[in-house]
């Protein structure tokens, strides 16, 4: 039975790592956690004289160094002063040179949020006039790249390893004291240690240069990992290395002192190393809470705790659910889980449940908000998604539960049934040793003399340094073979064991149900990972209402705009129909499409067509926009700047011939 189960065990197991791969690649970069909210020059704004500073506006507090803040020049050139500073709470600003000429100018900025992820974007505005820039807007991000991936998978495993240590050690404190002397739960709790400690030393390595540069080679920069150290981030990592030099300790008196205790001395030694553990678990989950999202926003003295049991829960779930799958396929036959200490993990695992929908739902309104953000935001989606998994979760755990109530009520039987087999296997045993005794006694006596007399007369015939040195030949042989029988024996032995073990139904029942519940928790635990790294949907809403996404654009979209043109240049196939796409119709950038088309619908080309822009009541334009042919009938021109919302005259230039030409307007309302 166990060769049938196996691959399924590393089939499921791959598709687990192949789900969990697909989640960590479609994450992308840490989205921007503190958001854009305002500016000044806002995005896309034409002011008559050059301003003494420009000053950005944010969801949260942002930590800043010289270069987080540049404005350059239409020709890429910086014109600030390389100073930026904080003017009040979340607005910063960064004074710009004296005497700057018209032109269309670039502030970029790349910042690290309260909640230590990078921030980046950029948006341009005019002087006087819009005008051609050589800098290039698009693509800003940090958090990407390959010290941006390495860092994703750096934190995954450090939670993975979290729910590991601390799940792991709590399975065998709670539930199944006798645990801690199985090798294979050594290994496993041993190993969680490992994840969290070598995760949280690449993730220091990598801090420096994952909120800045990006570069490989900023990863060994001392005077890097030096400004690291200063940083809230830094901070909480160095303190959970610390604290996992604690529980380094931990794991030793676990598996050392507290194994080797009768069961009296390890009842007493249990308080104490609950008491440690609990200290060591809590400073570890407090590391996230004090560094992430709960320690910035709304209600942060209450959403750290909140989210220190939340973590906690998590791990005492799933980090002990995987614990009890590694002993049930894993553990020695000789030493099956119990079924009182499954009881026991379920009674834990139900507590922990409640801990989680209580402190999630907490968490849940404190980062969404309102309902509408749980679909029109990506945390909210994601966070459907993990709800989901909790529910399938559950419901998975309930069958567990059934099959171990069945274990619970099948153990006393077969106890007694193993013991009466034992019993009368006994009885026969002493049976035929009595009758060969009785039966053998007389041959034995009579037999005895001749084959003392037989053995002293081969004795003499032999020399004695012979016969010695075959003696212990003979006996070293003798003991070599001994042992491999005996070896032999305990393997046999234990197989058999671990068949009649597998042969239960109810346990196999029970490995089949925890074997599906720890898949789900693989990529539960993948989809909380991602969304630590996404923006919260209450920051995301507050960034579109204020007029701007966290990306640093200063508006959301309105909707594109369609404007049908009939003209007629007084030609011969003079007549047509011109329809202007304004898309997404709003301050800032835009795209624009042109079509010409006959009267009768079908698509032809002209000689040349012209666009210009002008909003007459701020006497601004005309705009000229020079379209690129794609195809038959289609233009199109791409970044299309408008300066300000307003009533626009959108006219364009159609020429036929050489000699006919004719322009049409129309009067639209943008952004």
């Amino acid at each position: 039975m166990t060769q049938t189960i196996a691959p399924r065990v590393r089939t499921l197991v791959l598709l687990l790592l192949a789900a969990a791969c697909a989640l960590l690649a479609g994450a992308g970069p840490a989205s921007a956690h503190a958001a854009l909210t305002g500016s000044d020059p806002r995005e896309g704004a034409v002011v008559d004289k050059a301003p003494a500073q420009v000053s950005l506006t944010f969801s949260e507090s942002v930590s800043m160094d010289d270069d987080s803040l540049r404005v350059l020049d239409p020709k890429g050139k910086r014109v600030d002063d390389g100073k930026p500073s904080g003017t009040g709470g979340t607005t910063y600003s960064v004074k710009l040179h004296a005497g700057l000429p018209d032109g269309t100018y670039t502030v970029t900025y790349q910042v690290v949020s309260a909640d230590s992820h990078p921030v980046s974007g950029a948006y341009t505005f005019s002087v006087g006039a819009p005008s051609e820039t050589s800098v290039t807007v698009s693509g800003q991000g940090v958090g990407g790249g390959f010290v941006g991936g390495l860092y994703g998978v750096g934190r995954y495993v450090s939670y993975a390893g979290f729910a590991v240590l601390v799940g792991g050690a709590a399975f065998v404190l709670a539930c199944w004291p006798r645990g801690s002397g199985v090798r294979v739960v050594q290994r496993f709790v041993v190993s969680g240690w490992l994840s969290l400690t070598a995760a949280t030393l690449l993730l220091l390595l990598l801090r420096g240069s994952y909120t800045g540069s990006g570069k490989v080679a900023d990863v060994f920069d001392l005077g890097l990992l030096g400004e690291v150290l200063q940083t809230k981030a830094g901070a909480a990592l160095v303190s959970r290395l610390l604290l996992l030099a604690a529980a380094a300790l931990f794991i030793a008196v676990l598996f050392g002192a507290y194994d080797k205790r009768e069961d009296e001395e390890r009842r007493d030694l249990t308080f104490g190393l609950a008491v440690g553990g609990s200290v060591v678990a809590v400073g570890l989950a407090a590391t996230w809470a004090m560094s992430e999202h709960a320690s910035v926003g709304l209600q942060a003295g209450l959403a750290m705790p909140v989210d220190v049991v939340h973590l906690i829960a998590v791990a005492t779930w799933l980090g002990g659910l995987t614990a009890l799958l590694v002993a049930l396929y894993r553990g020695p036959a000789d030493t099956p889980v119990p079924a009182l200490a499954v009881s026991r993990f379920s009674r834990v695992a139900f507590g922990s449940v409640i801990a989680l929908v209580v402190t999630g739902t907490y968490q849940s309104w404190r980062q969404l908000g309102s309902w509408t953000a749980f679909t029109d935001t990506r945390y909210g989606q994601l966070l459907l998604v993990k709800i989901g998994l909790v529910a399938v979760l559950v419901g998975v755990a309930y069958f567990s539960r059934r099959w171990t109530a069945q274990l619970a009520e099948a153990t006393p039987a077969v106890a007694r049934s193993a013991a009466a087999r034992r019993a009368e296997k006994g009885e026969k045993g002493a049976g035929k040793a009595s009758t060969k005794a009785s039966g053998n006694a007389s041959a034995k006596a009579g037999a005895k003399a001749g084959t003392k007399a037989s053995g002293n007369a081969k004795v003499a015939e032999k020399g004695s340094g012979t016969a010695k040195g075959s003696g212990t030949a003979k006996g070293a042989g003798g003991s070599q073979r001994a042992a491999q029988l005996a070896w032999q024996r305990a393997a046999v032995d234990a197989a058999r064991q671990k068949r009649q073990r597998d042969a239960d139904p109810n346990r196999f029942g029970l490995r089949r149900s925890v074997l599906a519940e720890a898949g789900i928790a693989v990529v539960l635990l993948v989809v909380t990972t991602v969304l630590t790294q996404t923006e919260p949907g209450r920051t995301e809403e507050e960034a579109k209402a204020a007029g701007t996404s966290s990306a640093g654009s200063s508006a959301p979209a309105t909707g594109a705009v369609t404007l049908d043109m009939p003209f007629d240049t007084g030609s011969q196939n003079g007549k047509g129909v011109v329809r202007v796409e304004l898309d997404p119709a709003r301050v800032g950038v835009n795209d624009l499409h042109l079509y010409v088309e006959r009267p009768d619908g079908t698509a032809f080309d002209i000689p040349e067509v012209k666009v210009a822009l002008t909003q007459k009541a701020k006497d601004i334009g005309p705009l000229p926009v020079a379209p690129d042919h794609i195809t038959t009938g289609h233009w199109s021109a791409s970044g299309v700047q408008i300066p300000m919302a307003g009533d626009w005259e959108v006219a364009v230039t159609v020429r036929t011939s050489d000699i006919d030409q004719v322009t049409i307007s129309k009067n639209t309302q943008i952004g």
